[in-house]
């Protein structure tokens, strides 16, 4: 497989969180290897964006949030839900991208719908955070066999509380994947992932 550059990350994050529809996040311990073709994604961009984390500033907590481009950024929801994102544009700016749907490969009834469900099926835990998805042997984003998918583009899930950046159209998915995490309601836009890359296969 053909991994993603860090160039390919050194973009904001709405042009990362839609190319990375149909890439392929790939997690391999102990010989073992998972991998989920991602299929929905929501971009985060800095602290100017009331739904980010950054919005908050630099902590301990969230310091892998302003690392590098290419960097993993791992936290806990609910006490119970680890949320797997891929930082981008530049060192320090806190853009991110959250990976909330996967199709996990290969047999199994692993599901890859929604942020929880992802880390589960492909074994990601807190120790990811802060890891190089470019050098990684263990943890990284490789780009997508066959056609490129179409897109869709809605409101992000869950960030009534963050005014009028509610509304920005910041989560992609695709609309023919079961593994999305809420139903395509409130799409308002089709397209292709990432027309200006091209396709690889294998």
């Amino acid at each position: 497989m053909r991994r993603l550059t860090r160039e390919f990350f050194a973009r904001d994050a709405v042009c990362v969180a839609r190319a990375l529809i149909g890439a392929r996040l790939v997690r391999e311990v102990g010989g073992l290897r998972r991998v989920g073709t991602i299929v929905e994604t929501e971009a985060y961009a800095g602290p100017e964006d009331r739904a980010c984390h950054a919005r908050f500033g630099r902590t301990a907590a969230r310091r892998d949030l302003f690392g590098p481009p290419g960097h993993a950024y791992v936290f806990l929801v609910y006490g119970m839900h680890l949320c797997f994102n891929v930082v981008c544009a530049s060192e320090g700016e806190g853009h991110a991208v959250l990976v909330r749907g996967v199709e996990p490969d290969g047999p199994g009834d692993a599901r890859g719908d929604g942020p929880g469900r992802v880390t589960r099926a492909l074994g990601i835990g807190r120790e990811a955070g802060g890891v190089d998805l470019v050098t990684s042997t263990a943890l990284y984003l490789a780009e997508q066999a066959g056609s490129p998918r179409v897109v869709a583009v809605s409101p992000r899930v869950g960030v009534g509380y963050a005014g009028d950046h509610a509304e920005r159209a910041w989560r992609f998915f695709d609309p023919a994947s079961r593994s999305v995490s809420r139903p395509p309601a409130g799409q308002i836009g089709l397209g292709l992932a990432d027309p200006t890359r091209p396709t690889r296969r294998g």
